[in-house]
């Protein structure tokens, strides 16, 4: 039988984000941090009035809004999804992220299979 034991995280990796202002996004688990490939966990804080390019990426995305008001717009129309709240994309499905509110937002996102930037397929 194998042993094994817990692997800590001791901190997580800053990582580059699309859009037209500066958010931040520290990778906790993924393919840049902890090598995994079978999902990822970001925590995520973005200003106000940020947007990032639509995208139709290949991986589903679970996002848990912790401060602010996320608004994700796809194919069907736009949902703002608020501090306490959650929200499912499925891979495939065309969106676009924003943060419209004065204050931005902070949210953690799960993505899986992990987040990569060539799956994520941005318009141009």
């Amino acid at each position: 039988m194998l042993s094994s034991m817990p692997k800590l995280i001791e901190k997580p990796t800053r990582i580059e984000a699309a859009g037209n202002k500066p958010k931040l996004i520290d990778e906790y688990i993924g393919r840049v941090n902890s090598g995994d490939s079978r999902l990822s966990v970001a925590h995520m804080r973005s200003p106000g009035g940020w947007v990032e390019p639509g995208q139709r990426p290949e991986f589903d995305e679970f996002t848990v809004v912790l401060k602010g008001c996320l608004r994700v717009e796809h194919e069907a129309g736009t949902t703002d999804v608020n501090a306490g709240q959650a929200i499912h994309t499925a891979a495939g499905e065309w969106v676009r992220y924003s943060t419209p509110g004065a204050d931005g937002a902070e949210y953690i996102a799960v993505c899986t299979p992990a987040f990569a930037p060539d799956t994520v397929h941005r318009d141009e």
